[in-house]
């Protein structure tokens, strides 16, 4: 998955590719009042397994018309350009408050989501939504750092903080998210700042910090970082935890290392578009999701953190105990959650860009 950065950049060039948009979705009208048969889904790539779906489908007898996209401003272009083609779509928590400001999403009438219930606390009328009046939680994860001791060229145990990073043993060996508010954010953590500050003084040293560290980063990768972990590209990954946990899955050797600064966050969570043309079938297929088999099948195929404490008693332990997923307890104090900047998006897009376009 992707998130980067400038969240609305775009727009208006993906305003001309609607027609592309609008053929993937497939019709999702109704007709004399009774339930739309299809319901067109938008979600972030490798997210929900298609046996998934197809439950729900065969369930409702409906068709879900999946597509996908692999970072937020993609997700927020094509929501805005589509006049209501989607019923359905995810928004990491810091995305959430934009899409309300901007009246580009519809709110949720928890009383068709019977298996909210399930969920936990800890993820549930959140600051970005008190109430959950505009969302629904699903999965998240951390922004994870992992190594791979026969590869890495230096002892593990060395490897105790973001600036650790920077070492120049680790010259061309890291694949990092191409994503700008957890990779400038892991800066402005190394550098002793929250990774939500918005001071253009404390952007300028994280760019500078960025520039120098671009000579040991192999690549950016938010679609899927893990196969440069399998397949020995990459000595190290500053990824998504999941993808870690996939890598270690199919073999890959690495060790899940928790930064002195501690572990960045961000949760997902379902939103209904503004002008959704089947919200009653959403509703349905967010109930769906949330039940706890379901949820535990999604969460076996794709281990993120699971916040549905009844499925989380049908999860694997080899999952739950893994801590490139689900960080220690004693960690959870520490989380720091990506929030929203407001317009200081603007000088992180200007940070990325010209620390990237420095190579």
């Amino acid at each position: 998955m992707n998130r980067s950065g400038n969240i609305f950049a775009g727009m208006v060039i993906t305003v001309l590719l609607v027609s592309i948009f609008l053929s993937g979705c497939g019709s999702s009208s109704t007709s004399g009042g009774k339930e739309s048969k299809e319901l067109n889904v938008f979600n972030w790539t490798e997210y929900i397994p298609e046996v998934t779906i197809k439950k729900f489908e065969e369930e409702y007898d409906v068709k879900v018309n999946y597509s996908m996209f692999s970072s937020n401003e993609e997700m927020l272009a094509k929501v805005a350009a589509g006049g209501g083609i989607y019923d359905l779509t995810m928004a990491s928590d810091y995305i959430v408050p934009a899409m309300v400001e901007r009246d580009m999403i519809e709110p949720i009438n928890l009383e068709n989501i019977s298996n909210f219930d399930n969920l936990l606390d800890d993820y549930i009328d959140q600051d970005f939504d008190s109430g959950n009046k505009y969302s629904v939680p699903f999965m998240g994860n951390t922004l994870s750092l992992a190594v791979n001791p026969d590869s890495i060229g230096v002892d593990v145990s060395e490897i105790k903080s973001y600036t650790d990073l920077w070492n120049p043993e680790l010259k061309n060996k890291l694949v990092v998210l191409d994503d700008q508010r957890m990779i400038i954010g892991m800066i402005l953590k190394s550098l002793g700042y929250s990774a939500n500050d918005t001071d253009p003084k404390h952007l300028e040293e994280a760019k500078k910090k960025m520039v120098e560290l671009l000579p040991n980063i192999k690549a950016f990768d938010s679609d899927s970082p893990k196969q440069m972990m399998v397949n020995g590209e990459a000595s190290g990954g500053l990824v998504w935890g999941p993808e870690i946990a996939l890598a270690q899955r199919e073999g890959a050797n690495f060790e899940t290392i928790i930064p002195e600064e501690g572990l960045l966050i961000t949760m997902d969570n379902w939103v209904i578009p503004k002008g959704a043309k089947n919200k009653d079938l959403a509703e349905k297929f967010i109930n769906f999701i949330l039940e706890p088999e379901i949820s535990a099948e999604i969460a076996q195929h794709q281990p993120y953190i699971n916040p549905n404490k009844e499925a989380r008693k049908l999860i694997d332990e080899e999952i739950l105990n893994n801590i490139a997923i689900y960080p220690p307890e004693e960690e959870i104090e520490r989380l720091e959650y990506i929030k929203d900047i407001g317009e200081s998006i603007q000088l992180y897009d200007r940070v990325w860009s010209e620390a990237k376009g420095s190579q």
